[in-house]
């Protein structure tokens, strides 16, 4: 999630410096976003499409819409706009390795199909993350369709959660796709020349949400997997301090985040979260008991000969 690139303004005038500060400030308040005095043009030339869509001459007369109460649409409109999202299929291809390798085929070889899977794609933008986690998991899951496993895959972004939910994507954004998994996963749309549709298969592994990271989270977890990559570098550092004790929380024992090539966890945080990879981090797994199981498992023995 970045501001996006400069685009032509409007004729409602210029951006005042004290404009541009409180735009910064309700980007932060509502979203997390640390938008630097350099964004200037960029941040007048988007909000400019607003105020031509809403009939307003004058970015303060905007800005005071927005501070209303009940202006919470537009106040969503607003962030949607000062942002853009830069996807595509298999991004960092060692993650969906790891992912692969050390986090689904370790659950797949010690539980049965019963177990229960979750992974999260947080900060999911147009879609194509979920999707190739999905892929991942059909992959190394044939017997899927029988299985309880669930991708969550949010974003604040509403538009683009309607785009990802479409999951139909021109040529030129399928990028990072082999051509195996081309022909397997998507479908073209005899009605859209040069358009490809996500299959069912995976579409119905993934359910896309709203959520605003800096918010509440409905969702109880745990997962065993997060991807939150190419987000939290937009956040201040005070703001991603605060995200991953959350993260944390939010992770089974032994679970893992991912991150994007440019974000860390620093230890200043509190979390427990581990190193395991290039910027991949785990949650510290439960202490194995004497025998060879983890106390998770001892515990439910315990619990299932009545000790």
């Amino acid at each position: 999630m970045s501001i996006a690139a400069q685009e032509q303004t409007g004729g409602q005038g210029a951006l005042s410096s004290a404009a541009f500060a409180r735009v910064a400030e309700l980007a932060r308040r509502e979203a997390g976003l640390h938008i630097a005095e350099s964004k200037h043009a960029l941040v007048q030339s988007r909000l400019a499409r607003r105020l031509r869509a809403l009939g307003l001459d004058s970015f303060e007369t905007y800005l005071d819409l927005v501070g209303q109460r009940d202006s919470g649409g537009e106040l969503r409109e607003m962030i949607s706009v000062l942002t853009t999202n830069v996807s595509h299929f298999f991004r960092e291809g060692h993650h969906f390795e790891t992912l692969r390798d050390e986090v689904l085929a370790p659950l797949t070889a010690r539980s049965g199909p019963d177990a229960r899977i979750r992974l999260w794609s947080a900060g999911c933008s147009s879609g194509q993350e979920p999707y190739s986690m999905a892929m991942v998991a059909h992959r190394a899951m044939p017997d899927i369709a029988r299985r309880d496993v669930r991708i969550l895959a949010t974003d604040i972004d509403p538009r683009i959660l309607e785009t990802a939910r479409r999951g139909e994507y021109p040529e030129s954004a399928l990028t990072g796709l082999s051509e195996p998994d081309r022909k397997s996963y998507l479908a073209p749309l005899p009605e859209q020349p040069g358009t490809y549709s996500v299959v069912q298969d995976i579409r119905a592994l993934v359910a896309f949400r709203e959520l605003n990271l800096l918010g509440h989270w409905p969702m109880q977890g745990p997962f065993d997997a997060i991807f939150c990559r190419n987000v939290v570098i937009y956040f201040d550092e005070a703001t991603q301090a605060k995200l991953w004790p959350r993260f944390e929380a939010m992770l089974k024992p032994g679970g893992w985040l991912f991150l994007g090539h440019s974000e860390r966890v620093k230890r200043e945080s509190g979390c427990r979260l581990e190193p395991a990879g290039v910027t991949v981090y785990r949650k510290p797994p439960l202490p194995v008991a004497a025998g060879g199981q983890d106390s998770q498992t001892e515990a439910k023995r315990g619990e299932a000969d009545g000790a």
